[in-house]
């Protein structure tokens, strides 16, 4: 027995501890390879290649380095920054936001969860091409699509629905396939059982792990790359990634290019249409994992003084380089086999995976090498994803008080089969519907939502008490009641009206109607703000009212994360999170409901679209019930979120600081006080 935990010990080694006794990572790297693992995945390498193709040219790239810079960067160093310095995960981490926004923590985790109940029943169609591409010659050859439906999916074809001349609806779909299919199942139990192997001791073997989950497809995709790369025709399939640039014509309403033969430029999307925008937004959040919890877990068990903004931008602008060069591959396979962008028949997600790919292979020479090559990199990104999204729940039941009682293998292994189980229904004859249903609304109204709450909470509630003592309580909630209303109703308006303009002019006017009646009636701050702004009444009544809770969370994180030389974060962080990011997802996120009227009729899409309003429950039952969640948070991290109202005293303390009386000072000389 001796021996045997002996080898465990030595193939999974314990964590070693903070200086708090937290479990931490055994290096820096290890921190950055696991959150990388978690961020690329088969949304990188199968997702993002699918919405280029779509929206093929260089305009796309505006929208997505708008969404990377002004949405993704920002919310992972939130999602970093706190839970590195709050020492927990997603519920802890919002805890010590308010009392309040436990709620946006038990959302967060809940979406990763969901994600990862479907996520693992996709690579099991991964491993099945796996298992058949030692098969000679490849079984899909002449065949993709059939194989694909037929052979891996194996599916029951659904009796389509029937509308009523009024619109309602008449039947509804039905799915006559209820049985198991079974190699998808055995392949699910066999890759969770991989998830629990590099997840069950915690972060000191998952540490390791990554290493190999992430270092070997970094090498297999250079290696594909070169492949694609030389096809014959691979140029044309590269020009459309990146080879022409459409404009809007002065006289026309339709994009022109640089044409390339066989394209329709007359439908391109246009770069001020909806779709285009969402889908840049969409494939950032998906691909970097913002939303899911893992960052704010992982970082939990990183140094409190880890450079989290240094981290972040290292992890975010990876994931992008990452999947913008590994895009290449598919694009000079898309050369090869001579697709080309149809407005009527874009090309999905699955599609570049399981069909664009292996057809191209088939005709490669040495085509079982470049298979089973491929799909061993998407297997191995997809099980760092998996564990990835687990951990923040794991995270969860660990740090409460009664999973201290539990060791953390025993937490793990229940999770992991629970999951299964879950998973298992994906795994029918009817679930591949089911699994696109439940990903549709989970990423385009769920994820959205969360994040925006997220946004929200910390950029409003964080430390209101303050600003309420500055300006009064009545200001303080008309000026965001404003701020709320402006971005609910505008966009109900531009939806209903179908004018957007409309929804626009309402929510400016009603935003600065509600900021001039708040700065009205209330009172003068006793306490100066920061630089101009204290320069007369009107700014510090402003500043109070727009930028305080982000701008003294700024100051706070920075306690911790800004220590010695690590990078500050900066001064317009919480600025473009508050007004630039949140009325953004708020957009997007509104695009979801339009979406789901066509599909009223169908049973898998009111089951994805009911169990998205969950996390709505969530926020709101935390707010209005904070004390249902403390369940996951220990005594000790209760006593923490009571910051006294204290107005611009930053709260915490760092290395060097002179201890005074009233608390401490910060090295840029402003009032602290220790939490």
């Amino acid at each position: 027995m001796n021996a045997v935990r002996k080898a465990v010990n030595i193939f999974a080694p314990a964590a070693q501890k903070s200086e708090d006794g937290r479990d931490k990572w055994s290096s820096r790297p290890a921190f950055v390879l696991a959150a990388m693992g978690g961020a690329i995945g088969l949304g990188n390498i199968l997702r993002y290649p699918s919405i280029v193709f779509n929206n093929n040219g260089l305009q796309w790239f505006i929208p997505y380095f708008i969404a990377l810079f002004f949405l993704g960067i920002p919310v992972l160093l939130l999602e970093i920054s706190i839970g590195q310095a709050y020492r927990g995960g997603c519920i802890i981490a919002y805890d010590h936001i308010s009392k309040r926004t436990k709620g946006v923590g038990l959302a967060v985790i809940f979406n990763g969860y969901v994600v990862t109940t479907y996520y693992v029943p996709i690579l099991c169609f991964v491993m099945n091409y796996f298992r058949n591409s030692f098969t000679s010659p490849l079984p899909w050859t002449g065949r993709p699509s059939e194989f694909y439906m037929d052979d891996v999916v194996n599916n029951v074809d659904p009796i389509p629905g029937t509308f009523n001349s009024d619109g309602s609806v008449a039947t509804y779909t039905e799915y006559p396939g209820t049985g198991m299919v079974p190699e998808t199942t055995g392949w699910a139990a066999f890759i969770f059982f991989v998830v629990w192997l590099c997840m069950f001791k915690g972060v000191g073997l998952t540490g390791r792990v990554v290493y190999f989950t992430m270092g070997i497809p970094i090498v297999t995709i250079i290696i594909l790359i070169g492949r694609a790369g030389a096809l014959p025709n691979a140029i044309d399939g590269i020009k459309l990634y990146m080879g022409v640039w459409c404009v809007l014509s002065p006289s026309s309403s339709t994009f022109r290019a640089t044409p390339i033969p066989n394209v329709d430029y007359e439908h391109s999307e246009k770069l001020g249409a909806p779709k285009i925008w969402q889908e840049a937004l969409g494939q950032i959040f998906f691909s970097i994992g913002v939303g899911f919890g893992y960052f704010t877990s992982y970082a939990s068990y990183n140094s409190e003084f880890a450079n989290a903004v240094q981290d972040a931008l290292i992890i975010g602008c990876s994931n992008s380089l990452f999947e913008i060069f590994a895009a290449f591959a598919v694009f000079g396979v898309i050369g090869f086999i001579g697709r080309r962008p149809d407005p009527e028949n874009p090309l999905s997600s699955f599609q570049v995976g399981f069909l664009t790919y292996p057809e191209a292979v088939v005709n490669m020479p040495g085509a079982n090498f470049w298979s089973i090559l491929f799909f061993f990199t998407l297997m191995l990104l997809g099980i760092s994803s998996s564990f990835a999204l687990l951990e923040s729940i794991t995270t969860m039941i660990t740090d409460s008080p009664m999973g201290k009682k539990i060791s953390r293998p025993i937490i793990s292994t229940v999770i992991v089969i629970v999951t299964f189980l879950i998973s298992l229904m994906y795994c029918t004859e009817f679930g591949f519907y089911l699994l696109d249903a439940v990903d549709t609304w989970i990423n385009y109204l769920a994820l959205f939502f969360v994040v925006w709450c997220e946004v929200v909470s910390v950029t409003m509630i964080y430390r209101y008490k303050d600003v309420v003592s500055q300006v009064g309580l009545p200001a303080f909630l008309i000026f965001n009641g404003g701020y709320l209303t402006a971005q609910i109703f505008g966009l109900v308006i531009a939806h209903a009206t179908d004018i957007p303009g409309a929804g626009a002019g309402f929510a400016f006017g009603i935003f600065f109607l509600c900021f001039a009646i708040s700065l009205f009636i209330s009172r003068t701050p006793d306490t100066i703000a920061p630089r101009f702004w204290g320069g007369n009444v009107f700014l510090n009544k402003m500043w109070w009212l727009w930028f305080y809770s982000g701008n003294q969370l700024t100051r706070d994180l920075n306690v911790h994360v800004a220590v010695g030389n690590n990078w500050a974060i900066p001064v317009f962080w919480a600025p473009i999170l508050r007004f630039v990011s949140a009325p953004i997802l708020a957009i997007v996120f509104s695009f979801a409901y339009p979406a789901f009227y066509p599909n009223r009729g169908d049973p898998t899409h009111i089951f994805g679209f009911a169990i998205s309003h969950l996390v709505m429950i969530f926020v709101v039952g935390g707010l209005v019930v904070p004390k249902a969640l403390d369940v996951f948070v220990p005594e000790s991290h209760r006593e923490m979120r009571d910051i006294p109202t204290v107005p611009n005293v930053t709260i915490g303390t760092t290395h060097g600081q002179e201890s005074l009386e009233s608390g401490h000072y910060t090295p840029d000389g402003t009032k602290s006080v220790e939490k």
